[in-house]
């Protein structure tokens, strides 16, 4: 191979966060990012499984998931089926099913869009207020669960730090979503740093 094709490393910078608009924050130990993706997973799984327990307690009929898309709806009336899909993250055939049982259990209702007939809008009836009630109820038990023994300053951190996470993976997102030659690149490791081939 001549020196001319041997690949190089480019590395790549992380995003500057005061640019992009979001907080700066403190770095992580050397070593923490080992299990982060994991540690996420696992916080998530461990809400997931506490809220459904609570719910089936209380003789709350939903899921998790269904309960987030309740939320979604009312903070949103009037969305799209496709919107709640992407947002969720799948298939628009799996939602469909769920919004049948919501629907079922007198909570949502579908409507036609008023410019569009082949879009479907989300609608919560009445029926469904006292469960947002009772989902909200539960959410406050958890995150009281969650945070047990925490001080409020840490919190308040944890959230910051996430919100700060979640921002700069959206912005990767939106980057790879207006790029797809960059989307379709594969990222690679050297010597620790990270960046892709040319």
């Amino acid at each position: 191979m001549a020196a001319s094709e041997v690949p190089h490393l480019v590395t790549l910078e992380p995003p500057n966060l005061e640019t992009q608009g979001t907080r700066e924050q403190p770095e992580a130990p050397s070593g923490s990012d080992r299990n982060f993706g994991f540690l996420v997973h696992d916080v998530s799984r461990l809400i997931k499984r506490r809220f459904d327990r609570r719910a089936r307690q209380t003789g709350l009929p939903i899921t998790r998931r269904q309960a987030a898309v309740i939320l979604y709806i009312a903070r949103n009336e009037g969305v799209s089926q496709s919107e709640v899909a992407s947002w969720l993250d799948m298939e628009p055939i799996a939602l469909v099913r769920m919004l049948d049982k919501l629907h079922e259990e007198g909570l949502v209702e579908r409507q036609a869009h008023k410019t569009d007939r082949r879009i479907r809008t989300l609608w919560l009836t009445p029926a469904a207020r006292p469960v947002i009630e009772r989902i909200l109820i539960i959410n406050q038990a958890i995150r009281e669960e969650a945070f047990a023994g925490l001080p409020a300053q840490a919190r308040d951190t944890v959230i910051n730090i996430l919100d700060g996470i979640k921002d700069n993976l959206v912005l990767q997102e939106e980057a790879a979503d207006s790029s797809p030659a960059a989307a379709a690149t594969p990222l690679v490791t050297v010597n620790g740093q990270v960046g892709i081939l040319e």
